[in-house]
């Protein structure tokens, strides 16, 4: 049986293994990435999530069954599988289980989910059909695959939730490094609106996007910077939800 929910002890946990760098940060992040998400015995899918942050988390305030999806070659470097075991181990949720296979690859053996997440995982489903969506219908086709196989296997009533960056910035423009996203390959992501469009047309209805700022200023960042404009300046955050009718 699954122990009590702890966020206490979850979120102690997580820092402990160095998978957050502050408490109060965190707790930040998951109160904005899961607004208006209620997750108490529901069935989550978490689309390449790695060792498990929000997999746990959403076990840790009363999901009744979460996947979490992280491929894993062998010998891969990643180490997630072997992060996630050892977190599992910490906290006791018995109700989580890792699935080392990509999205395409997973076989829900007749599942549907209440909750899917995408955090940061979007563009990576496929790179370069994500990289060649907006001139190649091959590659459109590709994406509208895999957004059908997103609605197959959602309940009905179900909320998507995408977070990723916007090919848009005023870095990438410049073709200079962004000092505050300098790793972003900014070819490798689409805008909000694309991925919406084409979820749309496998019948995901109702998006809402927002523009994130900074975890480290909380809600003043938000407040203050959470709009397109300035996010384009900055890193091109955004998150956005959209419900299976």
């Amino acid at each position: 049986m699954p122990i009590e929910p702890n966020l206490e002890g979850y979120l102690s946990a997580v820092i402990k293994e160095g998978l957050y760098p502050n408490r109060g940060n965190l707790r930040f992040h998951l109160k904005t990435l899961f607004k208006g998400i209620a997750l108490e015995n529901r069935r989550v899918l978490d689309i390449g999530g790695g060792s498990g942050l929000h997999s746990f988390y959403a076990a840790c305030v009363g999901a009744r069954e979460v996947v979490c999806l992280e491929p894993e070659t062998e010998g891969s470097r990643s180490g997630m599988g072997a992060k996630f075991r050892k977190l599992g181990g910490i906290l006791g949720y018995d109700q989580v289980t890792f699935e080392p296979v990509t999205f395409q690859a997973f076989e829900p053996a007749g599942k549907q989910f209440d909750i899917i997440l995408l955090h940061n995982s979007i563009n990576h489903l496929n790179e370069i059909a994500c990289i060649n969506l907006l001139n190649d219908e091959a590659s459109r086709a590709i994406y509208l695959n895999i957004c059908s196989k997103l609605s197959s296997l959602a309940s009905g009533g179900a909320k998507l939730i995408v977070c990723d960056c916007s090919r848009y910035n005023f870095f990438a423009l410049l073709r200079i490094k962004n000092p505050f996203a300098p790793t972003i390959e900014w070819h490798k992501h689409q805008a909000p609106e694309v991925w919406v469009g084409l979820l749309s047309q496998v019948g995901f209805v109702n998006p809402r996007i927002e523009w994130s700022s900074f975890n480290t200023l909380r809600s003043l960042g938000r407040v203050l910077l959470g709009n397109r404009l300035l996010s384009y300046f900055l890193r091109s955050d955004f998150r956005f939800t959209v419900e299976k009718p």
